[in-house]
């Protein structure tokens, strides 16, 4: 019997090399898996985040695997995330933190472009924001204020990396960060 991981890969890798858009059909995939999880464990909020890391690794694997652009898979992981998690309010932004602290340590873990994948972080913020009304500002600054305590736990080096790469404005909206970063 398949591992847990190994069949997300699976299902979310054929999604990716069936789709003419990775971003929509790995958010859909991503959500309806994160709706499941809710409905089978009753874990919400940042509790389900940390249950989600086969999800994660595997969507950042098949990502990879597959050659696609990291940045969309990356946003398209977060889209599906916080659409599956349907968060409002304060909530919204505790968990964006969190799971943005997650993508981060996971796609270290791969031992691939962290800097590309913050960017899909705060992308992915973003669109979710818009699309929920939440304030795009406010859920952008808390994905990469849990980036930046992610990649400053790996080291300062990578930690300089990801502020570098997130500092400033997105789909138009700014992105504020303030220390400290750990």
């Amino acid at each position: 019997m398949k591992g847990i991981m190994e069949s997300i890969h699976e299902i979310i890798e054929r999604k990716i090399k069936s789709a003419e858009n990775i971003v929509s059909a790995v958010a859909e995939n991503v959500s309806i898996m994160v709706r499941d999880m809710i409905t089978d464990s009753g874990k919400t909020g940042e509790a389900l985040i940390e249950s989600m890391q086969n999800i994660i690794g595997a969507t950042i694997s098949a990502v990879i695997k597959t050659g696609k652009n990291l940045e969309d898979g990356v946003k398209a992981l977060v889209i599906g995330t916080l659409k599956g998690m349907n968060l409002k309010g304060e909530e919204a932004f505790t968990v964006t933190a969190t799971l943005a602290g997650a993508i981060i340590e996971i796609t270290a873990e791969a031992r691939t472009d962290l800097a590309t994948a913050a960017r899909g972080v705060i992308r992915g913020a973003i669109h979710s924001a818009k699309e929920s009304g939440i304030d795009a500002e406010k859920v952008a600054s808390a994905a990469a204020m849990g980036a930046l305590k992610a990649a400053y736990r790996i080291n300062e080096e990578t930690g300089d990396k990801v502020k570098a790469a997130i500092t400033g404005t997105f789909d138009g909206i700014k992105v504020v960060v303030k220390e400290p970063y750990i």
